[in-house]
């Protein structure tokens, strides 16, 4: 593993040790060994896709009053403390502004193979068994209902609108987890995408059963 790699991972576990469990140490170490399998069939910088993995949630701004300043900040810090190469710093912090859904409204301003890449793993862990425990971890963190039949999903809300949602923790698989699977870059990423979706898709018709009292 690259010695700058190493030191990364360190730098992350220690800048994540009290951060909510949907974003902490244990989600970026999911979404760094997904994009590395990701890495295996593209034609990619496999260090700037590790670091651009760990780095991608050093400073969520979900965390910081939604200023999305603070992430790229103190990723550029860290790797230019460490004298990384001005051009795999300027890509690492390109990733880390360019990777979020942010509503699906979001236009990005840079695009490489290693930012798809990246951003597949990192959707892919919104996805599935986890999506579901990260969905319901974060709305009890922002103590959210879990369900209300008469607030109905927003599907046009703009980045704003989606930042500041104080939306049922239910809507959130209609406002972005139930989307991603069409938003996948990779094949790999398209694969495993088909399968999580299906799992959430059946969460929800037990979920609703269960909610109506369906024996």
């Amino acid at each position: 593993m690259d010695p700058l790699v190493k030191k990364t991972i360190a730098f992350v576990k220690k800048e994540l040790t009290f951060a909510e469990g949907g974003h902490d140490w244990f989600h970026t170490e999911r979404v760094f060994k997904v994009a590395c399998h990701i890495a295996k069939t593209e034609n990619v910088d496999l260090t700037i896709v590790q670091l651009g993995a760990l780095l991608h949630d050093i400073a969520d701004s979900k965390f910081h009053n939604g200023d999305e300043t603070i992430g790229p900040r103190k990723a550029k810090a860290f790797l230019e403390n460490e004298h990384a190469p001005s051009n795999i710093v300027n890509h690492v912090i390109a990733i880390i502004e360019n990777i979020s859904f942010k509503g699906g409204n979001f236009k990005a301003t840079f695009t490489s193979k290693e930012l798809q890449v990246v951003q597949d793993a990192d959707r892919l862990d919104a996805l599935g068994a986890i999506g579901i425990a990260r969905t319901f971890n974060y709305g009890g963190f922002k103590n959210r209902a879990i369900y209300d039949p008469t607030i109905p999903p927003n599907l046009t809300m703009t980045k704003e609108e989606y930042k500041k949602s104080t939306a049922p923790t239910i809507n959130h698989f209609y406002e972005k987890l139930l989307l991603l699977k069409n938003k996948m870059n990779t094949s790999t990423g398209k694969n495993l995408a088909e399968q999580r979706h299906l799992f959430m898709e059946e969460f929800l018709t037990q979920f609703y059963n269960e909610w109506e009292g369906k024996l």
